[in-house]
């Protein structure tokens, strides 16, 4: 525990007191909602691309969301209902039909047919340089038809009972006004065409971005006629725009500052539990990795991190609930597994690795490193709450664990996403935001062997491999009794996280703030766009 008293007392001091600064700034007298319905508010992370197929991370799909929809819509629980598709029906095992909405326009007023769909489902099997890409929604499709404008029949390679929650995540685009074009363009208002409540205006990149209403729009009136969203990074900025007036509403408030904007007068506090696990992600593939040295730092024969006990070492360095306590001032739950209890594949049998440093350090000598070795760590530092905060405190404790932590790097998300699906780390703290209602996403997607043909381990940035795991994930992929495939599931986690494929570290509570008028809905995919906002009447 001292090391995180002292960490806080050092970095995270300072970090805190410049948190404080704000306070001194004081309430403007700004209204919330000018008279012409317009909003403005300030996001921590920024999109890496407006294409909403480059990246299914949560900055890129809570910015697409608010111009592009897909054949289903979730809830605030991620539970399923009609979106561009008002039913499916599986025809057959392998032969599911959707019947879409009809009389929707995208927002240059040109229809939406089955054609959109089909094109948007093949161009997400292959996005050049998608760092998370959604070709796993897809992986199972072998053939699309058209039946007329409005009904499409997939004919699927196996079996699957989950297919309408895979193939739902894909956002429509339109057809004739993007074929031909790359991710690049979709920074355009001409080619950034999509069926949702706003359009866009206008994105500047590394300061705001600008929609306006879709007035072609099909479902219940845009909340807002224009909105500006700022992309703020650092904690203070975003406080002090939000106490001045400028904005009306933050995300990823800062857990330090909860307390005190409890008793601020004009400001409302919004929060809800987390479906993303925050994760250590170590390097156990390679034979060499680029962040690991010998304990003196001169190259090392051959990468500690493919030992299972080792990865168990680092497990039983980390202080899971001084982080979620103290780090996160109680804005966190302890994880070991890829989703949180009541979510379907959940097993209770897997519980928070206990701290033990003397039990780390036995586990490392009898892997043969009694002198440890050296580690670099990396992590986002705009992702989430305190992310570069966790990483220094994560460098602290393997410190403490008798590994010699060569440095911690802390990024921003845009940069550290891609070089992350390049392999470039060895040891590096990532998320995953669980967008179904089971884990089977998760584990495909984070767990399951990499595989580009079969659209599996999309998000399997250091390449490990279970067979066990691939095994029961497949049978649970073709099982249509819920209670057999939670079972699998069940299954596939004890393989995966008993062999400390990642280190599952907590599932965050997360915080929104807004000014007095505006109303937040907390939702667990995390997603700050303007579907969540509504004004007081």
């Amino acid at each position: 525990m001292n090391a995180v008293i002292s960490f806080m007392h050092g970095r995270g001091l300072k970090h805190s007191v410049a948190i404080a600064l704000v306070w001194g700034l004081g309430l403007a007298s700004a209204s919330t909602v000018a008279q012409a319905r317009s909003l403005t508010m300030a996001l921590t992370s920024e999109p890496s691309s407006l294409d909403p197929l480059f990246s299914r991370t949560q900055n890129n799909m809570q910015i697409a969301e608010n111009m592009f929809e897909r054949l289903i819509e979730q809830d605030d629980n991620l539970q399923i209902r009609p979106g561009l598709a008002v039913s499916w029906r599986a025809v057959d095992p392998l032969t599911w039909e959707f019947q879409l909405r009809p009389n929707v326009r995208f927002s240059d007023g040109s229809p939406m047919t089955a054609d959109d769909v089909a094109y948007s489902l093949r161009r997400a099997r292959s996005v050049p340089n998608s760092p998370a890409p959604f070709s796993g929604a897809v992986a199972n499709i072998q053939r699309m038809d058209v039946v007329d404008p409005l009904t499409l029949r997939i004919v699927t390679k196996t079996p699957s009972p989950a297919f309408v929650e895979q193939v739902g995540l894909v956002y429509i685009v339109s057809q004739h006004a993007t074929v031909g074009h790359a991710s690049d363009d979709y920074r355009l208002p001409a080619i950034a065409v999509g069926t949702g409540p706003y359009r866009l205006v206008r994105w500047i990149p590394g300061d705001r971005l600008e929609l306006a209403r879709n007035d072609y729009y099909w479902g219940k009136q845009p909340v807002f006629d224009v909105c500006t969203i700022r992309f703020m990074s650092n904690d203070a900025a975003r406080l002090s725009a939000l106490l001045s007036g400028s904005v009306s509403l933050i995300d990823n408030v800062p857990p330090v500052t909860i307390d005190r904007l409890r008793h601020e007068r004009n400001v409302t506090l919004f929060s809800g539990p987390s479906a993303r696990v925050i994760y250590l992600a170590l390097d156990s593939s390679r034979d060499a990795s680029p962040f690991v040295t010998a304990a003196n730092g001169s190259t090392i024969a051959r990468n500690p991190l493919r030992d299972v006990r080792v990865r168990k070492a680092i497990s039983k360095m980390i202080d899971r609930d001084a982080i979620t306590q103290h780090l996160l001032n109680g804005a966190g739950l302890p994880a070991a597994q890829i989703v949180p209890p009541g979510m379907g594949g959940y097993d209770p049998q897997l519980q928070p690795e206990q701290y033990d440093p003397v039990g780390a350090r036995r586990l490392l000598a009898a892997a043969g490193y009694p002198q440890g070795f050296g580690l670099t760590i990396h992590s986002s530092n705009d992702r989430f709450a305190s992310d570069g905060d966790l990483g220094q405190a994560l460098g602290q404790m393997l410190a403490r664990g008798g590994i010699a932590v060569n440095d911690v790097v802390t990024q921003p998300y845009n940069v550290y996403a891609g070089a992350a699906a390049r392999r470039s780390y060895s040891a590096f703290v990532f998320s995953f935001g669980n967008t179904t209602s089971d884990s089977a996403i998760g584990l495909t997607n984070v767990l399951e062997s990499y595989s580009r043909e079969a659209g599996t381990g999309a998000f399997n940035r250091t390449r490990y491999s279970n067979p066990t795991l691939d095994r029961l994930l497949r049978e649970a992929a073709a099982t249509f009794d819920p209670a057999r495939r939670n079972q699998l599931l069940q299954q596939a986690a004890r393989a995966g996280f008993g062999d400390y494929g990642i280190v599952p570290l907590y599932f965050p509570v997360d915080y929104w703030a807004a000014r007095n008028g505006v109303i937040f809905r907390p939702n667990k995919a995390e997603r700050t766009s303007l579907l969540f906002i509504e004004t007081q009447p």
